[in-house]
């Protein structure tokens, strides 16, 4: 019988196509409990675009959690698989500590890419997916629930944090563009 992990990873290839993804482990620093993988779909969902999802911060409890617990994924446009890294190390880093529910804004302390001067992260719905595609997903165990990590740059979060992650969808900006320069 396929191991948890490997029945969120076949849920994942049904997302994401045929595209392989590449797995990376963030070791864990909490004991108890195993690594966070980090796996990493590049051209995915087309060309010049990587998409990153999680597993593992689903192993840890946290008290907002009720009838289900998250992963993390990410779409941007570019080719760097260090925006699928970030959000592996913060899963890893913030497990048990941080919800990771719609509307959280995590400082990720400098630039997080080379190429972006972004330095955080909002949560929200997942890029380019349905609804039926990343709630409630039974894999055995608490069902998991997929939630979108955007990033962006210090004053948008500051406008996060103060109007709202629905105001904030609401201003002119690319969800992928992670070179795009601040809204607010």
């Amino acid at each position: 019988m396929p191991s948890r992990a490997e029945r969120y990873v076949a849920h994942l290839d049904t997302l994401t196509g045929s595209t392989e993804p590449r797995l990376q482990p963030i070791p864990s620093s909490h004991t108890g409990l195993d690594d966070v993988i980090s796996l990493v779909y590049a051209d995915e969902p087309e060309p010049r675009y990587l998409t990153g999802a999680t597993y593992g911060l689903s192993l840890a409890e946290h008290t907002d959690w009720h009838g289900m617990k998250p992963e993390l994924w990410i779409s941007v446009r570019s080719d760097d698989p260090i925006w699928a890294l970030a959000i592996a190390y913060l899963a890893e880093q913030l497990r048990g500590t941080c919800p990771f529910v719609y509307g959280d804004t995590i400082d990720f302390g400098e630039p997080i890419a080379p190429e972006s001067a972004m330095t955080a992260f909002a949560v929200s719905a997942p890029a380019g997916l349905d609804a039926h595609q990343y709630t409630l997903i039974d894999i055995g165990g608490a069902p998991i629930s997929i939630a979108g990590c955007y990033p962006v740059h210090d004053t948008e979060r500051d406008y996060i944090r103060e109007h709202g992650i629905d105001a904030f969808w609401q201003l002119d900006w690319d969800l992928y563009d992670v070179r795009r320069p601040p809204v607010i």
